[in-house]
C-alpha cells in the first residue's frame, strides 16, 4: 500500500536548488584578484554543505595560504558572503527533473517547502530572485530555530507553519544531501529521502547506507521516479 504524503520539504543546496556554478563563479573572482589559482570546480562543490568558511579554507589550502590570521580568514568568508549576496542567482537553477515534482505537486495541492541551514537572508533571496517564493509554502533557515538540523526542531517548526500535527510527521517527506538532513527528518519522524547527487564529499561516499534514509536516489532523475511515479506514495 502507498504511504499517504501531506507534504514534502526538501534541503535547498545540492537538493532541491543546484547552487554550486554561483560558489565556483565567486571563488574564482576571489582567487583572480589574489592572483591565485581557483580550486577545481569539483573541489568547491564538496565543500558546499560545510558552508562559506569551508569554501574560503579550501581557496587558501590549495593556494598555500597556511597562516592567515583569524581576522583574515573572517574578512575572506565577509567578502565570499556579500559577493554572493549581491550576484546571488547568476547560474543557480532548480535541478531540471525536480522542477516537474513541484509543478505536481502544486497541481495536486500537496504544499511543498524548504528546511535549510542556509542564513535566512540568502535563502528568502535566492527564492525571491528565483521566484519561488510564492510557491514554496514554508521556509525554516537557522535563524528561526534554538537548535538547527540535526536536531529535529527545525522539522518541528515545518510542520507547526504547514498546520500538521507532530503526531502525522510520518506523512511528510523530508529530502536532503547531508548526514544532518537525514538525522533531523528521522528524529522528528519523517520518512526521509537522500540525494546522493548532492554536494557530498568523497569521504562520505562509502558511508552513505549508515546514515540511515529510508530512500537513497543517485540522481534528480531518480528521486522525480520516486516522488511521482514510484507507487511508494499517493497524494490524494
Amino acid at each position: 500500500m502507498a504511504q499517504f504524503v501531506k507534504a514534502v520539504l526538501f534541503d535547498l543546496d545540492g537538493t532541491l536548488i543546484d547552487t554550486a556554478a554561483d560558489f565556483v563563479r565567486i571563488i574564482g573572482k576571489m582567487s583572480l584578484e589574489n592572483n591565485w589559482q581557483a580550486p577545481p570546480e569539483l573541489e568547491i562543490r564538496e565543500q558546499v554543505s560545510a558552508g562559506a568558511s569551508a569554501m574560503v579554507q579550501l581557496m587558501l589550502r590549495h593556494n598555500e595560504q597556511l597562516d592567515v590570521s583569524e581576522e583574515t580568514l573572517l574578512d575572506f568568508r565577509q567578502q565570499f558572503l556579500d559577493d554572493y549576496e549581491a550576484d546571488i542567482c547568476v547560474d543557480s537553477c532548480v535541478f531540471a527533473e525536480l522542477e516537474e515534482v513541484l509543478t505536481d505537486l502544486e497541481a495536486k495541492r500537496v504544499p511543498w517547502g524548504i528546511v535549510t541551514n542556509k542564513p535566512r537572508y540568502l535563502a528568502e533571496k535566492l527564492l525571491n530572485t528565483m521566484q519561488l517564493d510564492e510557491r514554496c509554502a514554508v521556509l525554516v533557515c537557522p535563524d528561526d530555530v534554538s537548535r538547527p538540523k540535526p536536531d529535529p526542531e527545525p522539522m518541528y517548526m515545518a510542520l507547526e507553519k504547514l498546520g500538521i500535527p507532530r503526531g502525522a510527521a510520518g506523512c511528510v517527506i523530508y529530502v536532503g544531501d547531508h548526514i544532518r538532513d537525514i538525522e533531523s527528518g528521522n528524529a522528528a519522524g519523517m520518512p526521509t529521502i537522500l540525494a546522493a547527487y548532492g554536494y557530498i564529499p568523497p569521504q562520505d561516499q562509502k558511508n552513505l547506507k549508515k546514515w540511515g534514509a529510508d530512500y537513497i536516489t543517485e540522481t534528480p532523475e531518480q528521486l522525480s521516479k520516486l516522488l511521482l511515479s514510484s507507487g511508494k506514495f499517493d497524494y490524494l
